[in-house]
């Protein structure tokens, strides 16, 4: 059994804000494989949904992201998930935009998901990190990361929660470098292997 974590803000204010994105990739997986429909558990929504051979949950909190540990922490406990098979989705500002990568424990970067749920549940657990880019200056990061992508940022988000989406079975079997792998490959063949950051106007392909 897998806990799979999106982390966003709930409620349509912030449904399609960058820090969101971890949320995004839940919906997607949910989609493609046809998980169960999501109810209300763990102070959060929680699906169902097997992904190759491996049961997983798949897991919104709806605490507010300084919160998410706690509805981690009450699912970990519920299905008594090993803190090594819980992964964590989450925005990355250090990762340029449509990048990705996987990492085992590590520091949080600031990220205020990632610090609840290493004071609630411990370090140790996978990361998913998913590039959105950096403003260019510490102080817009609050501004660019709580507002929604923009129009020119939409198609790579979407072909980067399809790609998470389409090799998911990959990471939950354990396999991240080829997940990794995986995922660099289909976001190259759409075009997505060279995006910048323009600091007011989001992502742009170059």
């Amino acid at each position: 059994m897998r806990l799979i974590v999106g982390l966003g803000n709930p409620g349509p204010r912030y449904a399609r804000n960058r820090h969101n994105i971890g949320f995004l990739g839940i919906d997607e997986i949910a989609r493609v494989h046809r998980a169960s429909p999501f109810r209300r558990r763990f102070q959060g929504e929680a699906a169902e949904v097997v992904l190759g051979t491996e049961r997983a949950i798949l897991l919104k909190p709806q605490t507010f992201m300084n919160e998410s540990g706690r509805a981690v922490a009450e699912a970990q406990r519920f299905y008594k998930i090993a803190l090594g098979d819980v992964i964590v989705l989450h925005d990355e500002l250090d990762l340029p935009p449509a990048k990705l990568r996987v990492k085992l424990g590590g520091g949080n970067a600031g990220h205020n998901g990632l610090r609840s749920i290493t004071a609630s549940c411990g370090n140790d657990y996978r990361r998913v990190r998913l590039g959105i880019g950096h403003p260019g200056d510490k102080a817009q990061v609050h501004a660019y990361v709580l507002n929604d992508f923009g129009k020119a940022e939409e198609p790579w988000v979407e072909d980067l929660c399809r790609a998470v989406a389409d090799h998911a079975p990959l990471l939950a079997a354990g396999e991240d470098a080829s997940f990794q792998n995986k995922v660099h490959l289909a976001m190259a063949d759409r075009g997505w292997d060279d995006v910048k950051t323009v600091a007011r106007g989001g992502p742009s392909k170059n």
